[in-house]
């Protein structure tokens, strides 16, 4: 860290990664502030300067000293231990110390008092909520939400007919020839124990989870605008039921609420989507498999005018970044629910859902929202209105021409057809 990057630091005051200290003398407070940062995205703690940004400075007897208390506070007061980095810098002919805290290894860190300690902006408090801890152990790959236990379901909720055509699917054989207990099947499948099913168990295969697991659906809606601050809406939608269930569902409310064109089909025919149907499918499974589901709030389907917008529960986990996930790195954060979506949904698990969804139709932005603990996919619909200037080059939205508008060009030509206010898909050597 240079001059440059403190001044910087500075001018932009306290945040999320950047915390002033005037001095520090208490190894409970710098614990603190360690398990905070190591818990979250790590940080700087930046010694040496008020919470105005006025550059104090520190002696040479000051560095001494608290490079032996972060020392001993880092091996002493954090469990598990950290390992900061100090550096000293000289700043207009003062003395500064920057101490570097990475993201951990090693979640969840707490105090040698036992409190876990997130950042809050540029403050930080206390985890002290079932969820949030679990989530903090859930980044570790300690737990997983999907194996759990929610909603009070036994092996009497399942629906056994539809679990026994999913036997005979997977396994190649009647459920009856195993000769087993349902409960010990159950077991042997990790969908529960003792008789009680886990969260797995219950969304792909209760006749009826939504009660007992009423956040764990989809809620869609259509608006007739570009915002969500509209006073109406076109249609409206909590979609429940087996993840099956709720996957068919909501394509059905896709098909039904987006554009639909011929793309030189017979005139009688349905035609084919606006957006093609594997991206939805792609990007609905992603939501449904890779959510976090110790958060307790529902995907959200938004269609408007201009873009459809999938929206799930918890931000990408770990160190995965929305460049990672575009050159198809994965990181599965519900590997049971996962081993099973295989076989009940389009789902490969290999990471290439994002890049296939892509390669189909680029128009897709990915919002990786860590502060509302949420991710958002944004998919443009090919809507322009008719009369604005010019062109349409590769990987750029074109406008329109004598009623015809080349509105995207990318992957492929996208045609846009006034009387219909539609796009269709055309080879890519289409003018």
């Amino acid at each position: 860290m240079d001059n440059t990057d403190i001044f910087q630091a500075v001018n932009q005051g306290e945040d999320s990664r950047n915390q002033f200290k005037r001095d520090i003398r208490n190894p409970d407070s710098l614990a603190a502030e360690m398990v905070a940062f190591s818990n979250t995205r790590g940080g700087r703690i930046i010694i040496g300067v008020d919470d105005d940004g006025t550059i104090t400075g520190l002696s040479r007897a000051d560095i001494q000293r608290l490079n032996q208390l972060i020392s001993n506070t880092a091996s002493q007061s954090v469990i598990p231990p950290v390992n900061p980095v100090s550096e000293s810098i000289a700043v207009d002919g003062k003395v500064i110390l920057v101490v570097e805290l990475p993201r951990g290894l090693n979640k969840p860190y707490q105090d040698k008092n036992g409190i876990f300690w997130v950042k809050s902006g540029a403050d930080k408090r206390k985890a002290t909520s079932r969820e949030e801890i679990q989530r903090l152990f859930q980044a570790s790959g300690m737990i997983h939400a999907d194996s759990d236990y929610f909603g009070g379901f036994t092996v009497s909720d399942i629906d056994l007919p539809y679990f026994k055509e999913f036997f005979q699917k997977r396994y190649g054989e009647d459920l009856e020839s195993r000769n087993l207990p349902i409960e010990r099947i159950i077991d042997n499948m990790k969908l529960g124990h003792g008789g009680d099913l886990n969260l797995t168990g219950a969304l792909l295969f209760a006749r009826t989870p939504s009660p007992g697991l009423p956040v764990f659906i989809v809620k869609a809606v259509v608006f007739p605008g570009t915002s969500i601050a509209s006073g109406s809406y076109l249609d409206s939608r909590n979609i429940e039921g087996k993840v099956s269930d709720i996957f068919r569902q909501t394509i059905g409310f896709f098909t039904t609420n987006l554009r639909h064109v011929q793309n030189g089909r017979h005139v009688n025919s349905l035609g084919e989507l606006e957006i093609p149907r594997i991206v939805l499918e792609e990007l609905l499974v992603n939501a449904i498999v890779h959510r976090d589901y110790f958060i307790s709030s529902s995907i959200r389907i938004f269609i408007f005018s201009d873009r459809v917008e999938i929206i799930s529960p918890g931000h990408l986990p770990n160190n995965l970044t929305v460049e990672n996930i575009k050159a198809g790195n994965s990181n599965i954060r519900n590997p049971v629910l996962a081993s099973f979506a295989y076989h009940i949904l389009p789902y490969r698990g290999i990471g290439s859902g994002i890049v296939r969804a892509l390669a189909s139709y680029p128009a897709i932005e990915f919002v990786d929202d860590r502060d509302g603990n949420q991710f958002k996919c944004i998919i443009k619909r090919c809507e322009k209105k008719i009369g604005e200037s010019s062109a349409g080059a590769a990987g750029e939205w074109g406008t329109a021409v004598d009623g015809v508008a080349m509105a995207f060009r990318g992957n492929g030509c996208w045609k846009f057809l006034s009387s219909l206010r539609v796009c269709s898909p055309l080879d890519e050597k289409a003018e």
